[in-house]
C-alpha cells in the first residue's frame, strides 16, 4: 500500500466519524426543538403517551400514540357536560383525561373519559358510596370490558380523581406508532 492509499483510508475513517457526529448533533437538535415546541404547544415536555390496554377501544387502540395537553391549559368537559353542549372528543362526549391512579408517581397513568364530577358527600353513582372528596368519576370507552366506573373497580376504588392527579387531556391520536415503544418495553422488562 502506498502513502496516498494510507492517507485516503485514514481520511475515509475520519469522514465517517465526522459524519456520525454531525448526524448525532442533528438528532439532538431535533429532539431539543421538538421538546421546546411541545412545551409551548401542549404545556408538557413529553406530551405523548402510548395506549397499553384496550380499555378505550374503539376510540383508542393498543399501540396508538396520544398527544396530551397539560391540565393547566385546558378546562375539562365531562361526558355529562359534553352531551349538554354537543362537545365530543375521540368520538364520544366529553374529554379523555390522563391521570395518575391514586395520585401515585412512577406508575403507569390511566387514560379514561371523565364521565362527571362529584362533590364531597355526594353519591359517586346511583346507589354508590359517598365521595370522600370532590373529583371526577371516570370510565374507559370499551363497553365490553368497562361495565362499571373506575371508582367501582380496582383502578380507583371509592376514590374520585382529584384535580391534582390529572396530567392533562387527550388531544390527538397517531395509530400504531406506539407499538415500537411497547415492543422495546416488553423486551427490557423481560431482561
Amino acid at each position: 500500500m502506498n502513502t496516498n492509499e494510507n492517507e485516503n483510508s485514514a481520511q475515509g475513517e475520519e469522514n465517517t466519524w465526522v459524519s456520525f457526529g454531525k448526524d448525532l448533533l442533528s438528532v439532538i437538535a431535533f429532539l431539543i426543538t421538538f421538546m421546546a415546541l411541545s412545551k409551548l404547544v401542549f404545556g408538557l415536555w413529553t406530551p405523548m403517551v402510548v395506549v397499553e390496554s384496550g380499555s378505550m377501544e374503539p376510540h383508542m387502540q393498543i399501540g396508538d400514540i396520544i398527544f396530551v395537553k397539560s391540565i393547566d391549559r385546558v378546562n375539562i368537559s365531562t361526558n355529562e357536560e359534553g352531551k349538554n353542549l354537543g362537545y365530543k372528543s375521540f368520538e364520544d362526549y366529553g374529554d379523555v383525561i390522563l391521570y395518575r391512579p391514586k395520585g401515585q408517581e412512577g406508575v403507569t397513568p390511566i387514560i379514561h373519559r371523565a364521565m362527571y364530577r362529584v362533590e364531597a358527600g355526594e353519591s359517586m353513582w346511583d346507589g354508590g358510596s359517598s365521595a370522600p372528596y370532590s373529583g371526577y368519576i371516570t370510565k374507559g370507552d370499551n363497553t365490553v370490558t368497562n361495565k362499571r366506573f373506575d371508582q367501582e373497580g380496582q383502578i380507583s376504588y371509592d376514590m374520585p380523581i382529584k384535580d391534582k392527579w390529572i396530567i392533562g387531556t387527550a388531544q390527538y391520536r397517531i395509530p400504531y406508532l406506539g407499538y415500537i415503544k411497547l415492543f422495546f418495553h416488553k423486551i427490557f422488562t423481560a431482561i
